[in-house]
Order: C-alpha cells, then structure tokens, then sequence
C-alpha cells in the first residue's frame, strides 16, 4: 500500500488579492502610529476600523455580514498585517477560528447573533481550550458539564488563555458528565459551549509572561450555567468540531511572522554588502520564509476548496514555529549585544523581546510532540 503524501501544491494568488494588497498597505500607512513588534498588541478601535473596510470575516457569507471574498484576499491581507506589526489581538481569534467555527458547526440564531458582531470588530473571543496538568492533551480535560434543566452547570479551569481578560466570549471544551459515554474512550462526551465572559461563576485570573505582560490567564468555572442555545454544535461532538478548529489556528501565516519585525531589522543591520557568513546565515531563514509561506499559501487553497487539512496544518506550525524560534539564535550570532527591553535602540530592545517570547512559539496552538503525533499518524506511522 503507498504511503499517504501531505499535499502541498503550488498556488498563486488572483489579482484581486494583489489589488487587496495594494488597499491594505495604504490602510497601514494611515495607522502607522499603531504599529508595534508583532500582532498581540490589543486595540478594538483598529479592530472597528478594519470592520469598516470588510475586512475581518472576509470570506464569511454576506447573509452573516460577510464579504464572501476568497480565501487568498484574507491571506494576502493578514499576510501584510502580521509584516507590518498591526494591533490584530482584538479580533484575530474571532475572525480566524471562533466565527468560521461558528459557521460551520452553530445554530442560525448563534450565526446571525455572533457573525455580525465579529465582523464588525466588536466581539472579541478567546479560546477555552488548555488546562493545568493537561498541556496540549486537549483530550484529558478535566473540565465537566452536566446537564441541568434548561442548560449546562460547568465547573473546571483553564490555562494560558490569551485576552480572557479582555474576551466577551469564549469556545469552552469540556466533556460531558453522565450520559452514558464510553468513559474508556478519551474523546467520548467531548463538548463546546459559547460562554459568555460576564457569566456568575467565571473567575478570570492573570498569568505574566517572561515579559511581565499580562496577555495569559488562568480561568476557574465554578458552577457556571449555559443555556440550552450555547451550545455549539451537538453534544458529544466537541472532538470533531475542535480538530477543524484547529486546522484555522495552525496555518494562518502567524505561525512564521510573529518575529518578522525582528528579521527585517536583521536585514537593516548587515546593509547592502554583507560578509559572506551573514549573507549565507540570514539568506537561509530568508529561504526558509518562502518555503513556509508557500506552503501555507497550499493551505489557504485547501480552505478555499473547503477541505480540512489538518494534516499540513500540523506540519507548517510545526516548521513555522521551530523557524521562528531559530530566529534570535542567529540574531545574537550574528549580532552580539546584551538584550535590555527598555532599550532606545531598537535591535536592542527587539532581541530582548523576541528571545523571550520565543519559548512559547512552540507550545501555543499544539506542543511540537503533539504536532508530530497527528503528523506520524497522517503518515500513517502510528
């Protein structure tokens, strides 16, 4: 029997995504104040401001305010965006994975409530996902709903959520207690809920990162209730619905540039004439960049298609964030200095923040064990 093959087929882009481009850094040249070091900074009047123009749910049905524009325009415009440093966090997740999950796995009213707003940048979700003593084993959570008259009664916690904070909503994992689910069966009873942030029970507390920011957060539901009309999709299904989920967060483009800014200072810094050892050092992770962005840009094709490739998806966050870790490696090779956050040089400052971001590259969106599990079992090696 052949050995199944991952597809990654060569694509290019329409012109209509080239026009796009063109609007796109306009619109960045009008807000060039706002941008910073990468995408997590949190602003919701950009987020407004970028639903003005249609351009967060670009691709959704117009029925749910929508553009209906293709998968390569949303590319090529979070493409430019993630380059430039843009405020995204406000609406990313809604606009890459919460809404399109939506779509595919929500009730009409859940559409026509939740759509809308995302697209008008003024829903932000966040992903209630991991949890402590759990990692990226999404399938131990410990997280329970049971089901009570009227809705779910929900207790458990969460870990490192990104903006819970900040969030109006979360896409809650969980499993289901009773029912009679094969408890043998690590995904049976799987569930997700969309939980309003505000609800009695929720407590939202923070976790600093390295950088002592406050972007992470521990979430504790104690007896939480969840009317009947949030939850998402069907009861015991949340293990399909998840997966899909997952293939939007793996192969967006923001699993390789989240340190361009840093890279581009990089290229600034070694000039026109390079000698040969920095030449040959960052033309590899410039090579490597357009070998990871064609194959992402294979991924948009796939959604384009409606396909789920979850399998490539795994493979280019995989790369992508190793790619991205290797990135203040050979900055500070290249470029000796001792990192200092507070910096007015800029290079200084950069190193400083992209060292330390970069341990956890590899650990959101999937650990790198995971990922090569579903990669060797796509494979077909286990």
């Amino acid at each position: 029997m052949a050995t199944p093959m991952f597809r990654f087929d060569p694509v290019e882009l329409p012109p209509e995504a080239l026009v796009l481009r063109a609007e796109v850094r306009d619109f960045l040249k009008e807000h060039q104040h706002l941008m910073g070091f990468s995408k997590s900074s949190f602003n919701r009047d950009f987020s407004r401001a970028m639903g003005k123009r249609g351009w967060i749910g670009m691709t959704w049905p117009k029925q749910y305010g929508g553009q209906e524009r293709s998968a390569f325009e949303r590319y090529v415009l979070i493409e430019e965006m993630l380059a430039a440093g843009a405020p995204l966090s406000a609406h990313y997740i809604s606009d890459r994975q919460s809404g399109p999950n939506i779509l595919r796995y929500g009730t009409e009213e859940q559409k026509q409530f939740f759509c809308p707003k995302i697209v008008a940048g003024e829903l932000t979700f966040c992903i209630g996902m991991s949890e402590p003593n759990s990692g990226s084993d999404v399938s131990a959570t410990r997280t329970r709903a049971l089901k009570v008259d009227g809705g779910y009664k929900i207790n458990g916690s969460k870990l490192w959520t990104s903006n819970a904070h900040r969030s109006d909503y979360a896409i809650l994992f969980c499993k289901m207690t009773g029912g009679g689910y094969d408890e043998t069966d690590r995904h049976a009873g799987a569930t997700q809920f969309l939980l309003e942030m505000k609800t009695p029970g929720v407590d939202v507390r923070p976790v600093l990162n390295l950088l002592g920011e406050h972007h992470f957060n521990e979430i504790f539901l104690t007896d939480v209730f969840v009317p009947d009309d949030r939850l998402l999709g069907k009861e015991g299904n949340g293990w399909n619905q998840l997966t899909s989920e997952l293939a939007f967060e793996r192969s967006a483009p923001d699993r390789f540039l989240v340190l361009f800014q840093m890279l581009r200072e990089m290229v600034r810094m070694a000039g026109p004439t390079p000698d040969k050892a920095t030449a040959a050092a960052l033309g590899k992770l410039i090579s490597q960049l357009a070998t990871l962005r064609s194959m992402s840009l294979s991924i948009a094709g796939m959604l384009h298609e409606g396909l789920q490739p979850n399998n490539e998806s795994a493979v280019v966050k995989d790369l992508g964030t190793r790619y991205e870790q290797d990135i203040p490696v050979v900055a500070r090779q290249l470029f000796p200095t001792e990192p200092e956050l507070e910096a007015v040089e800029t290079y200084v400052s950069m190193i400083a923040r992209s060292t330390m971001n970069a341990p956890r590259l590899s650990i959101q969106g999937g650990t790198r064990e995971i990922l090569r599990g579903i990669i060797a079992r796509g494979l077909g090696l286990r």
